[in-house]
Formats: C-alpha cells, sequence, structure tokens
C-alpha cells in the first residue's frame, strides 16, 4: 500500500517563513521585518544579528551543519559555497556554533570565473552576495547533509549586477512605482504595492539512467546529436494526457513530497505530447519567489530523477522529430489590497481601468517586442521556436474574440458598448451538466496570449530561468505606465483624457494583436507586412540587448546599466558559441570513435558473408547482400566527408576570437556541417544491426521508461 501523506502537514518543514519566524523572532523584530517585505523598504540592519540567531537555531535543530548564501550567477543554474556553523573552539576545546547578523546579510564568493562579459578582469575577484529577504531561506537535505540555503543577489565589487535576481528585484520596483501611478488615477488610495504575480508551467523528459550513460550526447550536451525516429513517435497522441505510468508516478510523488517540503506549491502534474515527457506546474507566486522555485524545482527534478533510475532532461528539444520542452510564464499585475489589474470582469468595455491596463501592455509589447523574443533566447530554443510545437519566433499577442471585439469598437466607431459574453456549453447528453463557456478560447500558437485575468507568455525554453522574462515584461510596462500617467495627471478632464488615450494605444498598436494560426507561413508573410520583427535564432536576438531604445528603458527605471547591457550581450554570445563547440566536439567525438567503427564492423561481416556466400553457391542471389553493402559503404562515406568538414570548421570557429563573430560563425558555418553529419548517420542506424549499432535508440530511450 501506498504511504499515505498529509500534505497539510510537511508543507513549507523546510522553509524558514513567516509561521516559523513569528514563533522565533521577538514580536518587534518580526512585525519591523514583515514590514520589510511587504513593503519594500531598505532592510535595517540593526536586525539581521537577531533574524541570523534565529535561524541558526532552528537550522541546527532540524540538523543542518552549514550554510550557504544561494545566488543565481549569469551560468543559468544557481550557485553556492558552503559554511559550516562551528567558530574556533574555545579554551577548552569545544567548539562553538556561530552566524552572525553580517554573515547573513552578506557573502563574499570569489566573482573572477562566473560570467560577466568583461565586468570583472580574472585579477578582479571580489564580489558580493546580499540576503534577499523577501525569498524564505530554505533547508536543503540530501547526501551531504543539511544545508541552510539563504538566496542572495550577487553584484560585482563596484556594485554592477552578475546575476538574475538583482535586475528582477529592480524591475519588480519600477513596476510597482508606475502601476501605483495608474491605480491612483482610479481612487485606489489602499494600496501600498503592485506586485507582479508568475506562474511558470515546467515541462521535462524522463530517461533511464543507464541508458542516458551509454550516450556521450545526452551526457555532454543534453541533447541527442544523433538518432533515427522509431516507427512509433507521438503521432498518435495517446501520450499526452494518458495514464501515467507507476515508475513515473512514483517519481512525481517524490518530487512533489520534496517540492511541498520546500514550499513550493506544486499543483499540476501530467504527461505532455511527447513519449517520456511530462509537466509540472504550480500556483502562482509573487514574481521573484517563483524565479526561486522554479530553479529549486528543476534542482529538485533531476536530483529524484536520480534515486529512481532516471535522468531528468531540461533541454529544449532532446530528441529530434517529436516536440521539445517550454516553460510557460504565466504573468500578472497584483495589488496589496488584492486586485488582479488584468481582470477585465465580466463587462471589460466599462472596465476603463482594465482597457488602460490592457493599453498600455499591447504598447509596450509592440515597442519593445524584440526585447521580448530575446529574453527567451537560448541555444536549445533554436531547435523549438517556430517549429509548429511552440511559438512562432515572432511576438504577437492573442486577445481572443471577446476584446479583440472591444477594441473593434474603439477603434471603430471611438466607445464599446457591448462585450460578447460565453454563453453555455451544451453536452448533447442528457446527464451532463450544461456548462458555463469562457468569452473566449485559448491560442496555442501565440507567444503571448491573453487567458482570462493573466498573459502566458509562451517562449522561454525549458532550461532557462524564468527571471529575464519577467525583467523584460516588468519594465517594458513600467515605461508604458509611466506614459500613461504623466500624461494623465496633467489632463484637466481625467475621463476624457483616458477615454481618448485608451483610443490612442489600441489604435497605434493594434498590429501587435493576432489571433489566428502562428504556425502558418501565411502568418510569417504577414507579419513582415506589419512590419514585425522575426528573430529566427538567439545570435539574431541578442543585439536587442544593445540598442539605444533599450539602454534608455534600462537605465530609466535604474534596471540595468549601459555595461550592465553590454556585458550580457558578450555573455550571450560567449555562451552560444560554448554550447555549439561542445556539440560539435561532441559529434566528432562519437562519429569517430563510435558509429564509424561501428558501420565498418557492420560492412565487414556483411562484406565477409557476401564472399562466403558467393563462394559457396555462385548461383545464389545476393543481390540485397550487395545492395545494403553499397548503400552503408556510399552513407560511410558521406559520413567520412562530412566528420572532415565538421572537424576543420569547428577549428576554424575555436580559433577566433570570442564574442559576436564568433558566434555568427558558429551559426553559420558549424551548426549547418552538424546536420550534414548527422544526415548520413541516421540513415545508416536504420540499416546497421541493432546489435552493432554502439547507442540506444529513441525507441530505448523514449518508449522504455
Amino acid at each position: 500500500m501506498s504511504e499515505v501523506i498529509n500534505v497539510a502537514e510537511i508543507f513549507g518543514r523546510n522553509v524558514f517563513n513567516e509561521t516559523v519566524m513569528k514563533e522565533r523572532l521577538p514580536k518587534s523584530v518580526f512585525r519591523k521585518l514583515k514590514k520589510t517585505i511587504e513593503d519594500g523598504t531598505e532592510l535595517d540592519p540593526s536586525l539581521a544579528e537577531v533574524v541570523a540567531h534565529a535561524m541558526k537555531d532552528w537550522a541546527i535543530e532540524r540538523g543542518a551543519t552549514h550554510y550557504t548564501h544561494w545566488f543565481q550567477p549569469l551560468t543559468g543554474v544557481t550557485a553556492e559555497k558552503h559554511d559550516s556553523f562551528i567558530s574556533a573552539p574555545d579554551a577548552e576545546g569545544k567548539v562553538i556554533m556561530e552566524f552572525s547578523g553580517k554573515e547573513l546579510i552578506k557573502g563574499e564568493p570569489d566573482a573572477s570565473s562566473f560570467p560577466s562579459g568583461g565586468l570583472r578582469a580574472t585579477f578582479e575577484a571580489r564580489g558580493y552576495t546580499a540576503w534577499d529577504c523577501t525569498s524564505p531561506s530554505f533547508l536543503r537535505e540530501d547526501a551531504s547533509g543539511v544545508t541552510l540555503c539563504i538566496p542572495t543577489a550577487f553584484c560585482s565589487y563596484k556594485g554592477e549586477s552578475l546575476d538574475q535576481k538583482t535586475p528582477l528585484l529592480r524591475s519588480m520596483q519600477a513596476v510597482d512605482r508606475q502601476a501605483l501611478r495608474i491605480i491612483r488615477l482610479f481612487g485606489n488610495t489602499r494600496a501600498r504595492r503592485v506586485v507582479p504575480s508568475v506562474g511558470p508551467e515546467q515541462e521535462y523528459f524522463l530517461v533511464d539512467r543507464e541508458k542516458y550513460l551509454q550516450r556521450k550526447d545526452l551526457i555532454y550536451a543534453g541533447r541527442t546529436l544523433f538518432g533515427a525516429m522509431p516507427p512509433k513517435g507521438q503521432e498518435l497522441e495517446d501520450h499526452y494526457f494518458g495514464t501515467i505510468r507507476e515508475r513515473i508516478g512514483a517519481y512525481m510523488k517524490d518530487l512533489n513530497v520534496e517540492l511541498w517540503k520546500l514550499g513550493v506549491t506544486a499543483k499540476t502534474q501530467h504527461n505532455e505530447v511527447a513519449p517520456a515527457q511530462h509537466e509540472l506546474a504550480p500556483i502562482y507566486d509573487q514574481v521573484n519567489l517563483a524565479v526561486d522555485h522554479n530553479q529549486i524545482v528543476m534542482e529538485t527534478m533531476k536530483k529524484v530523477a536520480g534515486r529512481h533510475g532516471m535522468t531528468c532532461l531540461l533541454h529544449e528539444k532532446p530528441f529530434a522529430g517529436v516536440n521539445g520542452s517550454g516553460k510557460h510564464n504565466n504573468w500578472s499585475l497584483i495589488s496589496d489590497d488584492g486586485v488582479n489589474l488584468l481582470s477585465p470582469g465580466e463587462t471589460p468595455h466599462e472596465n476603463v481601468q482594465f482597457l488602460l491596463v490592457l493599453g498600455c501592455i499591447l504598447k509596450a509589447v509592440d515597442v519593445h517586442a524584440d526585447l521580448l523574443r530575446e529574453s527567451a533566447a537560448d541555444v536549445g530554443n533554436d531547435h523549438r521556436l517556430g517549429a509548429n510545437e511552440a511559438p512562432p519566433a515572432i511576438i504577437s499577442v492573442f486577445l481572443g474574440e471577446q476584446l479583440e471585439d472591444v477594441i473593434d469598437q474603439l477603434c471603430s466607431t471611438g466607445e464599446a458598448t457591448h462585450s460578447k459574453q460565453g454563453g453555455t456549453l451544451k453536452t448533447g447528453v442528457a446527464t451532463l451538466p450544461d456548462l458555463d463557456k469562457d468569452a473566449t478560447d485559448r491560442n496555442r500558437t501565440s507567444p503571448f496570449a491573453f487567458t482570462n485575468n493573466k498573459f502566458e507568455f509562451r517562449m522561454v525554453g525549458s532550461s532557462d530561468s524564468i527571471a529575464p522574462a519577467n525583467v523584460v515584461l516588468n519594465t517594458i510596462v513600467a515605461e508604458a505606465f509611466k506614459e500613461a500617467a504623466d500624461e494623465l495627471e496633467a489632463a484637466e478632464d481625467f475621463d476624457s483624457a483616458v477615454h481618448d488615450l485608451i483610443k490612442k494605444l489600441l489604435r497605434d498598436h493594434k498590429r501587435i494583436v493576432f489571433n489566428g494560426n502562428g504556425y502558418s507561413e501565411a502568418w510569417v508573410e504577414e507579419a513582415e507586412r506589419r512590419g514585425l520583427p522575426h528573430l529566427r535564432s538567439m545570435v539574431e536576438a541578442i543585439p536587442a540587448l544593445t540598442t539605444e531604445k533599450a539602454v534608455k528603458l534600462y537605465e530609466e527605471f535604474g534596471v540595468f546599466t549601459r555595461a550592465e547591457l553590454e556585458s550580457r550581450a558578450e555573455v550571450e554570445y560567449e555562451a552560444y558559441s560554448k554550447v555549439i563547440n561542445i556539440e560539435a566536439r561532441t559529434m566528432i567525438d562519437m562519429a569517430g570513435k563510435q558509429i564509424i567503427p561501428a558501420v565498418i564492423r557492420y560492412t565487414t561481416q556483411l562484406a565477409t558473408s557476401l564472399g562466403a556466400v558467393k563462394s559457396a553457391c555462385p548461383e545464389a542471389d545476393t543481390s540485397v547482400q550487395t545492395e545494403l553493402l553499397t548503400e552503408s559503404s556510399a552513407l560511410l562515406s558521406d559520413m567520412k566527408v562530412a566528420l572532415a568538414a565538421l572537424t576543420a570548421v569547428t577549428e576554424q570557429c575555436a580559433a577566433m576570437a570570442s564574442g559576436k563573430d564568433q558566434a555568427h560563425a558558429y551559426h553559420d558555418q558549424v551548426v549547418p556541417a552538424m546536420t550534414a553529419l548527422r544526415e548520413p548517420a541516421d540513415r545508416l542506424e536504420m540499416i546497421v544491426d541493432k546489435e552493432l549499432w554502439p547507442l540506444p535508440s529513441y525507441g530505448d530511450l523514449i518508449f522504455e521508461v
């Protein structure tokens, strides 16, 4: 019988959350700290000592021996340096367990080896981590023991951001201030803060650990660089929402328990479209908590998979020919008095505040479509975006029939007099109840879709942090809010001014709205006519970071400096080059040491067998053997030529100075050479005896989990 789990008992057990703080902190300290967290004000250093002492005692009681400042550098994963609580022994040789307020607030990891894009030279090693008190500390339990993890920001000695968290917190401040101005215009004097809320859906693959270890491409690149499709893929759609197999169910159960202990609200789990693909989704949370929790989710997925003899693949396209993985970023704005600024209500044509917010968001996305696209730029995403399994690489906004109709009314007549209603869905079955129907269907081909009371940004890659996307969303919306508030605060007649502004916003930026099929070639052509940017690859998207428009935007709201933007562009160019170089070198290694030798063994055996048959029975029909030998030998020759070409071009690109030119060379020269090497290898896999083929096949990997 399965173990009974009481979620209420275990949820947040390993988190230094508000309940724990209330129990362990003096009332005055607790009130001040809570006010700091709720109001987003500067932390009083005098509180740190008391909090650190209480946090240490709580952690040690739970078995912790070490603490770490847990941060998110520009590597795409989290980082940490562990320090034990022990201090120098006393005169009697007894160790003392200490943890000071200074140690809580500030850490000093070596900053020289993290990506900085030129902000830090190798000899300039000092970097600081600073406690983010709005994200609760937590205990991580694993084979190394129990560690107190303190979420922090990470910056250089001169104060430049070297991480994902710092600009995210800055962008939250920006949109908070400007959103408050908007709601004040409509008479809301109760709210003190407006906070971006996010719910990221996480897609992932699970494969058998033993088979994973037999494939160097999965180990080094996180995706298969060779592999022929099995007879069955996802075409029957029988895996999507299918019954969860016991091995996978056992994994999901353990994953949920680990996440619930850490305060992550893991809620939804199901099989995704591709075989061996699954999804986990949490409940919405404040954006910086959602970012931290998503990192915890990804780390925990990998850890728990190992316990079950599996490996979790988070790459956007681990298998060619079946759907890849994304991470839908559901974004909204919530005031601390409980109002969702993106909620249209029953009659959105009468909801003036919502229409203004909607108009501002359309303007933000239209003006900064390139930045939003860049925020999802990732090497793995190049295989996914625009491939009829994910949104196109063109930014557009889906609003649905109801809101599009309201916009049409405002743009054509200047007035909106009605809103389309959903009505009732009649199933035609007497025993089934009639269902209330939403006023708008959903569009799974749209990159930025309105879904009832939020926008779903569907371009983010499954392995990526959601921080960059939300930094962009927060900042571009803050700019649109500011410009609207500047105009409306100066207006003599607010009602008339807001009405005119909404019409102008909707008319000027209607081109970004598209409710049709984003997978169609007709949309690509239509988007070009509308003047919408189509940035097909990561290297095409990166320049959006350093345009004068982007620099002005980010510097105005204190989110990034020009130097920080230029450094991030350099980091991304370098990351692209390094990833493609690793993939190319892995292909060269696998082709030269595994696949070509296996094919030679096969052709040698076939030739020997053919000779033996002809010798024993000259009149025997050996046309099949001859044809197979001819075809496989020709493909082997093609593969050898392609291998030599890939080796040469990879060496040339690796010898270039890192930066934009090198990244483009890898994209334009190495990537096509990799495709040329894969094509004959995948055809050979369909010919060579399976007993001789050196790699587990796609069928072995995605159907035998």
